[in-house]
């Protein structure tokens, strides 16, 4: 943020909130997530005073947690109120976040944090009003305190630089943007604001709870730092700026030297490598590795770990360093995120554990992916993403007599399934395809399909018979 855009002391007397209009263009139509606490409030009530001059559409977006009872929905009351009396448009929803924080008692998975399902659910429901064309970005009223706050929360959990750049101002989706226009803002300055104004808001009793770690954090923690550096949180904001152009800068570069470096898949006698036929892979020849700056080396690892969807922390990265850098052929190290370590004589293999794994188990042990059309299936195991779109144009004479979002399953081919080939004459077997692919070993194996109410309508590599109304995209993890 330009030094412009910071408060000064005149703005701190007068009582007045500066925010990042860089952040903001004109025609915007933006929503301020109104939660109806003093920041949220606070930013509403500032971009409301200034629309005009800046040219935004605003709206107010709340939504009810499903937590802390009548409170809660005293919220929802007060946000939708103040929406209305400044002539916004206001849109809300509901969600059961206890609900959603729980596992999934069949497979054990799912499990969460409530303020951790709160943020997702949250920002999964800001995706959908810029999805549907509702808005074109949202706000968030995230304060410097907050910033501080979560940086201080990232070191305490041993959080490398990415960890440290803290809340950023701006989170891009393919739906939208998340802007953040209150992190030089301060919560002592919003109340001032808010007070000047006469405007009340809401207080979360929840808050007060000091169960929670960023609870013990802003009300124990912090205070108790401040006492000893008065401009600790400003510091701690500052850090997180530092980060962030570090870490860009990082990105930058590591997206240069890493194709560069990492190679995929097993090396074949004669030159080359395999890829098709193994495990996801990615290896490091340790003699280039070696002779690359510690810091590089650090951040090579780590980018190559984050591609088998595996965040090594700074013990298991210098335990790859070593073994990369000093051990034997034949060594290996199983780390967290199911991610295995194998050294050979000249080089580092990084492998995905859900593949590994399955392989020594069977083809059986691999995980199976659920998802429904239209959506996308996130599939680690398979080192791709499977994005299922749907269109209705294209569909049968009154569709398909199902309404509503339909479950698929990605998993591995089994004995017996069959697919159509777009220009076959009848279904094949799968294994048959597979042996004309000459596709063999552990790619065999554990080959990829997509099953619909009993039959295949997606194979990796091959193209079926088109199935009505839907079509098929992977990317890379």
């Amino acid at each position: 943020m330009r030094s412009s855009d910071r408060p000064t002391r005149l703005q701190k007397q007068t009582g007045e909130v500066p925010i990042d209009t860089t952040l903001l263009k004109p025609g915007l139509r933006l929503a301020v997530g109104l939660s109806g606490g003093a920041d949220s409030v606070a930013l509403l009530r500032v971009l409301a005073g200034r629309s005009e001059e800046l040219g935004l559409v605003l709206h107010a977006a709340h939504l009810h947690h499903g937590l802390r009872g009548e409170e809660a929905d005293g919220d929802l009351r007060f946000a939708r109120e103040l929406a209305a009396s400044l002539g916004l448009m206001f849109h809300e929803s509901r969600v059961d976040v206890a609900d959603e924080a729980q596992a999934d008692p069949a497979t054990g998975k799912g499990a969460e944090s409530t303020e951790e399902a709160a943020r997702r659910l949250r920002y999964a429901w800001f995706r959908q009003l810029m999805g549907a064309g509702l808005v074109d970005a949202v706000a968030t009223a995230h304060t410097l305190d907050d910033q501080a706050e979560t940086v201080l929360t990232k070191f305490l959990r041993g959080a490398w630089t990415e960890g440290l750049s803290g809340i950023h101002p701006v989170l891009e989706f393919a739906e939208g943007r998340i802007v953040r226009p209150l992190l030089a803002t301060t919560r002592a300055e919003i109340e001032v604001y808010l007070n000047a104004l006469g405007q009340s808001w809401r207080e979360d009793s929840s808050n007060r709870h000091l169960t929670f770690t960023r609870n013990r954090i802003r009300h124990e923690l912090l205070p108790l730092l401040e006492s000893w550096n008065p401009r600790l949180r400003e510091h701690l904001a500052q850090m997180a700026e530092l980060a962030r152009d570090e870490e860009s800068w990082w990105l930058t570069e590591l997206k240069r030297l890493a194709p560069q470096i990492l190679m995929s898949g097993r090396p074949v006698r004669g030159g080359g490598r395999a890829a098709k036929d193994s495990a996801p892979m990615l290896s490091i020849d340790v003699t280039r590795l070696a002779a690359l700056a510690p810091a590089l080396q650090r951040r090579l690892l780590r980018y190559a770990a984050r591609q088998l969807e595996a965040t090594p922390d700074f013990v298991a990265t210098e335990s790859m360093r070593a073994l990369a850098l000093t051990g034997r052929a034949g060594q290996k190290l199983e780390l967290a995120d199911g991610l295995r370590i194998e050294r050979t004589h000249r080089e580092l293999r990084l492998m995905a554990g859900a593949i590994v794994a399955a392989s020594e188990a069977g083809a059986d042990s691999l995980p199976e992916y659920t998802g429904r059309i239209p959506g996308e299936i996130v599939a680690p195991a398979f080192g791709f993403r499977l994005r299922i779109e749907l269109f209705p144009s294209t569909l049968p004479a009154g569709g398909w007599g199902i309404d509503g979002p339909r479950p698929v399953t990605l998993r591995t081919w089994k004995p017996g399934d069959r697919v159509t080939l777009r220009y076959s004459s009848g279904p094949r077997k799968v294994k048959e395809v597979l042996e004309r692919m000459r596709v063999t070993g552990t790619g065999r194996a554990f080959w990829p399909v997509l099953e619909l109410e009993g039959r295949i309508v997606w194979m990796q590599g091959v193209e079926l018979q088109p199935e009505d109304g839907l079509s098929f995209e992977t990317s890379p993890l």
